[in-house]
C-alpha cells in the first residue's frame, strides 16, 4: 500500500496521474497540478474536456495512419501533393518530423512501429499488407524507406523491398545523413531534409 505523501488525497491522485506521463517525474507532475490550482475553473476545464475530446474523437486516417479528425486526413486529401509518391514512416511523430522539413511533398504511410521479434511484432502487426494494397491500385511509382537506421528498421525495409518487389515500383531510402542507430525524430530539420532529398535507390544502399 503507498503511503500518502500530501495533506489532501485529491492533490496525491492528481499527482500521480500525470506522473504516469514519460518523462515526468513526481516533482513535475506537482509543479504541473499546482499550476493547474491556480488558473481559473473554466481554464482547467477546458483542459481537461481537451483532453476527453482528443481521447474521443481522434481518428487514425483510412488511408496512410495518422491521425487525423477525419476519416481521411487532410494531407492525403490535399489535391497538391504528389500522390505517387509514398514516404514510409514507423510513426505518427515521424510524419511530424519530415513535415517540418517543408521538403517533401508526398504521402506517407505509418507503420505503427516496425519489425521487432524480439518485442513480439512480427510483419502482421504492422500496415504493411495495407501498404502493399496501396501501391497496387494508387499508380504508386515511388516508395520511401525513412524508417529508423537501426537493424529493427533494416530489417522492416528489406522485408518491405521483397513485398513490393513484383509490382515494379521504384524504392528508395533516405541518404545515410543521419547516424545508425539513430531515430527520425530525433534528427535535425536540415540533417532529415536533405536525407529524403538525397534518397538513394534500396538496393545501392546497403552495399
Amino acid at each position: 500500500m503507498s503511503i500518502q505523501q500530501f495533506s489532501s488525497a485529491l492533490l496525491e491522485n492528481a499527482v500521480n496521474e500525470f506522473a504516469k506521463l514519460p518523462g515526468i517525474g513526481r516533482k513535475t507532475a506537482l509543479r504541473l497540478v499546482l499550476h493547474l490550482l491556480k488558473q481559473s475553473e473554466k481554464e482547467v476545464d477546458d483542459f481537461g474536456n481537451s483532453m476527453i475530446q482528443l481521447r474521443k474523437e481522434i481518428q487514425y486516417c483510412n488511408v496512410c495512419h495518422n491521425i487525423s479528425d477525419t476519416e481521411i486526413c487532410n494531407i492525403c486529401s490535399n489535391q497538391s501533393r504528389d500522390k505517387e509518391t509514398v514516404c514510409v514512416v514507423e510513426n505518427i511523430k515521424d510524419v511530424m518530423s519530415i513535415e517540418n522539413t517543408q521538403q517533401f511533398r508526398g504521402l506517407y504511410h505509418v507503420l505503427g512501429g516496425i519489425i521487432s521479434p524480439m518485442d513480439g511484432i512480427g510483419p502482421s502487426d504492422l500496415e504493411i499488407e495495407s501498404l502493399v494494397k496501396r501501391a497496387e491500385k494508387e499508380g504508386v511509382k515511388e516508395v520511401i524507406m525513412a524508417l529508423s537506421t537501426t537493424m529493427e528498421g533494416d530489417t522492416t525495409n528489406f522485408y518491405i523491398f521483397r513485398k513490393l518487389a513484383p509490382l515494379n515500383i521504384k524504392i528508395t531510402t533516405i541518404a545515410r545523413g543521419i547516424a545508425i542507430g539513430d531515430e527520425l525524430e530525433y534528427a535535425d530539420e536540415v540533417t532529415l531534409g536533405r536525407s529524403i532529398l538525397n534518397r538513394v535507390e534500396f538496393t545501392n544502399s546497403f552495399k
